[in-house]
């Protein structure tokens, strides 16, 4: 009796999961198709855990001028996305060249970033890039799949229990790859997708939407010949730079109309 037994309950999991694959797919803000299963709630909850768990590791800066400067860039670009969550953004004090952004409005920079991003407009399109893969939903989508690929994976335990590879996992499909020594690179797609939402942010906003080139090939620049840590997980192509030019007639468009309205960031 307990092979079929068995039997019955892998194929109760595989049914299971095909109609939760069925019934979750969702499309993203440029039309890509993508399975969602948590809901917001869900995510949210997963994105303010991460959060805190990064600033109790991680000291944030001591330094009012700079903060509010970040504050500042982030803020411009934050009013001009759709979102449910109220955007909170900590400055931590250390080297690498890094930045994240966590479902439930979580935003990271760190003050490395800010010797390569050299002004506002650069920092934007680090930041409304960030902002992009949650606006997106990459992180439900990216931990979505690996739900359904992993049959009863119970991923509120994982993220309430101690450290553990599987929690690292989540925590890299999350968004926080860098930041816990896994790297797990967002695709293709879901990298092109946010440098556009990104882009059409950073230029709403009122910052220059040609800064975004400029600090791709500005990365590998001032890295020693060594990518930084930022590149590992989003790797600054040319193919990106070429995506990045294809799209800016738009953003250029956008940048205007920013201008027009007065949108004009006087972020130091």
């Amino acid at each position: 009796m307990r092979p079929f037994l068995s039997r019955n309950k892998g194929i109760f999991w595989i049914w299971t999961i095909a109609v939760l694959v069925l019934v979750s797919c969702a499309t993203s803000p440029t039309g890509q198709r993508q399975l969602i299963l948590l809901s917001d709630n869900e995510i949210t909850r997963m994105g303010i855990t991460a959060y805190d768990e990064v600033k109790q590791k991680t000291p944030a800066s001591s330094d009012p001028g700079t903060t509010a400067y970040v504050n500042c860039v982030a803020d411009a670009i934050t009013r001009e996305v759709p979102s449910r969550s109220k955007w909170e953004l900590t400055l931590f004090d250390d080297e690498a060249v890094n930045a994240f952004a966590l479902p439930g409005g979580k935003i990271g920079v760190y003050t490395g970033l800010l010797k390569v991003a050299n002004d506002q407009n650069q920092l934007a399109a680090v930041i409304g890039h960030e902002i992009a893969h949650v606006i997106a939903d990459h992180g439900n989508a990216r931990i979505s799949a690996a739900f359904a690929a992993q049959s009863g994976m119970q991923l509120a335990q994982m993220m309430a229990g101690t450290a553990s590879p599987e929690k690292a996992q989540l925590l890299g499909l999350l968004g926080l790859g860098a930041q816990i020594g896994i790297l797990l690179p967002y695709g293709r797609g879901q990298e092109s997708e946010a440098d556009i939402l990104g882009l059409q942010y950073m230029a709403k906003a009122g910052f220059n939407p040609m800064a975004s080139i400029l600090l791709w090939q500005n990365m590998g620049k001032k890295s020693g010949g060594q990518p930084p840590e930022f590149l590992s997980t989003h790797p600054a192509h040319q193919t990106r730079i070429n995506d990045l030019k294809n799209a800016m007639p738009k953003a250029q468009q956008l940048f205007n109309q920013a201008k027009s309205q007065g949108k004009i960031p006087q972020c130091r």
